[in-house]
């Protein structure tokens, strides 16, 4: 180990007790050179197995730059420019904003400047595929100015990946492999926890819960995968530090040219604060953030500090380098939301450089204790404001029902036994009851709880739900849609046939398998819309509403069409 480190490894084993990390992998990078890459703790509590420099982990949004390295990769092969309209090269590309959607370049998909919020909820286990949340962004609500604010932002770099992938003619999985996996000989990275489950050496995913640490289950985001899905190891990762301190080359061949590593290396947006970071940046030795394409970029005690975090279910990682200087870290652990990569890193700096040590250990824990009581005192507060004697207006099963969001899709309520439970994003989520027609929604990994408002429709029926799956928007309305069973073939095909009203004939036809029109003499078809029972709505014409009746054999014998307060009756012919 070079002198500099010396009681390094002591420091780290010190910290991973305080910090509760299970196993810990460290590489540093050293004039060009690997001088260290060796592993700490144990990437399997439970069988007592050790972290090697083999142990592949979850590097999570440190696979961001690798994103932006494929497409500096498909610029420098003229396939791709930064600051052409995405529209250029994908026609389908849509935004909220129409503006941004015309305006928006494969340079603003990576420099988190789109005005969007982070919107996670949307995509965070959906089962959605990559097409479809491309597809959804339209329906995304800004809430910043197109390219006048950083707001981290993972849907933009699958869309960035999206890109990449249909540039290609193939995927954004296989350009990576093609184009920098396998020039830097990273033979065991890959692109899923499914994956890295197949290998012989992985870690396991930990979280600390009321102050015990315990194993949970691998997350799959594949579908999100150019924002995080890489998985790696030492050996690889420090090739992947030696590719951006040598100027684009590996084993003196060029991956990608100076000018576009250049590029990745250059502040592109200035950060004016960010969830998460800013407990790093009020402190003096951290200062002028920005981030460059898929890297953080900041002054670190008078060094340029090029670095990027990441943060997946169970693991946590920081990838950094100092070009000036040469030097660089590699920092992979495999608990959840833990800023001991930080620590470790900028220590390791402080040595390297020859600076004197900085507490960052005492700092970032007790700042993170703060963090965490900050939490449990919203908690008491949002129990505080609760109405106990305020009961829901209607029966629970009246809740039960399925709803949707065009971008966050489809969410289910069910009534088990004498209580709801949300299905959202493969997600089974207790309710309970806060206070009127509001529910408390529990999504315990995250440690986070949301409230669910149902609202009536004009007939006293629940129509809709909103919860706050993005906090800096409006809340996201889920609406109620009809059950399955009304748009079947064999619900609707009785439904079909001709009526008689106010003395006309109309036509109901069974359009397809799955939809009924409307026809009326000298009019356009309308399509008809289930609502429940036997109640449809009429597409484009609000107020319109149509229910079919029976008789005791079942068989249809009128439409009940109500209308600006009018009921009339049209007996089926």
């Amino acid at each position: 180990m070079e002198p500099e480190l010396e009681g390094y490894r002591e420091f780290v084993a010190e910290q991973m007790a305080i910090w509760k990390v299970p196993g810990v992998a460290i590489a540093v990078i050293k004039n060009g050179e690997v001088v260290l890459a060796e592993g700490f703790g144990l990437r399997n509590v439970e069988a007592g197995l050790p972290v090697t420099p083999d142990t592949i982990f979850a590097i999570g949004s440190a696979s961001k730059a690798f994103t932006t390295m494929a497409m500096g990769i498909l610029v420098d092969d003229g396939r791709l420019a930064w600051d052409k309209p995405v529209r250029d090269y994908l026609p389908t590309f849509r935004l909220w904003d129409p503006f941004a959607t015309e305006r928006m370049t494969p340079r603003d998909l990576v420099t988190h400047r789109s005005g969007l919020p982070r919107h996670d909820l949307m995509w965070y286990n959906s089962p959605f595929s990559r097409q479809e949340l491309f597809d959804r962004l339209r329906y995304l609500e800004p809430n910043k100015d197109f390219r006048t604010y950083f707001q981290y932002q993972n849907l933009m770099y699958m869309a960035a990946g999206y890109l990449v992938g249909q540039i290609a003619g193939s995927t954004w999985e296989q350009v990576v492999e093609e184009r920098i996996f396998r020039p830097l000989e990273m033979r065991h990275s890959n692109f899923s926890v499914e994956e890295s489950q197949r290998a012989a050496d992985f870690a396991l995913p930990y979280d600390e819960k009321k102050g015990e640490v315990c194993r949970i289950p691998f997350r799959n985001i594949d579908t999100i995968g150019p924002a995080g899905s890489i998985n790696s190891n030492l050996v690889d990762m420090a090739n992947w530090v030696l590719l951006h301190v040598n100027n684009g080359q590996f084993k003196g061949r060029q991956v990608i040219s100076p000018g576009n590593l250049s590029q990745m290396h250059t502040p592109q947006m200035v950060i004016q604060g960010m969830p998460g970071l800013d407990i790093l940046t009020k402190y003096k030795e951290i200062s002028l953030l920005s981030y460059g394409l898929g890297w953080f970029i900041n002054n670190y005690r008078g060094h340029t500090l090029v670095h990027h975090g990441g943060n997946i279910d169970g693991f946590s990682s920081l990838v950094s380098f100092m070009p000036g200087e040469r030097v660089g870290a590699v920092v992979l652990t495999n608990l959840n939301s833990t800023l001991l990569p930080y620590v470790l890193t900028f220590d390791l700096y402080d040595r390297l450089l020859g600076l004197g040590l900085v507490d960052w250990g005492p700092r970032l824990k007790g700042d993170m204790d703060e963090m965490r009581a900050a939490a449990d005192k919203a908690k008491e507060k949002s129990e505080a404001e609760r109405r106990p004697d305020a009961p829901p207006s209607h029966p629970l099963a009246d809740y039960a029902g399925n709803y949707e969001h065009p971008g966050y899709g489809p969410l289910t309520v069910t009534l088990d036994g004498d209580r709801l439970i949300a299905h959202y994003n493969q997600f089974d989520l207790p309710m309970t009851h806060y206070h009127y027609d509001t529910f408390s929604v529990t999504l315990e990994l995250e440690d986070m709880e949301l409230k669910a408002t149902f609202a009536t429709d004009a007939q006293g029926r629940i129509a809709s739900v909103s919860l706050p799956m993005e906090s800096s928007v409006k809340e996201i309305v889920f609406v109620r849609v009809a059950p399955e069973a009304m748009r079947e073939r064999s619900f609707l095909e009785p439904l079909a046939g001709t009526y008689e009203l106010m003395g006309m004939q109309v036509h109901i036809a069974l359009q397809g398998d799955h939809t009924l029109v409307l026809a009326i003499p000298g009019q356009p078809e309308y399509e008809l819309e289930p609502v429940e029972g036997t109640e449809f709505t009429v597409k484009g014409q609000p107020g319109l509403r149509i229910e079919f009746k029976r008789d005791e054999s079942g068989a249809v014998t009128e439409a009940l069409v109500t209308q600006q307060g009018a009921v009339l009756s049209a007996r089926r012919v």
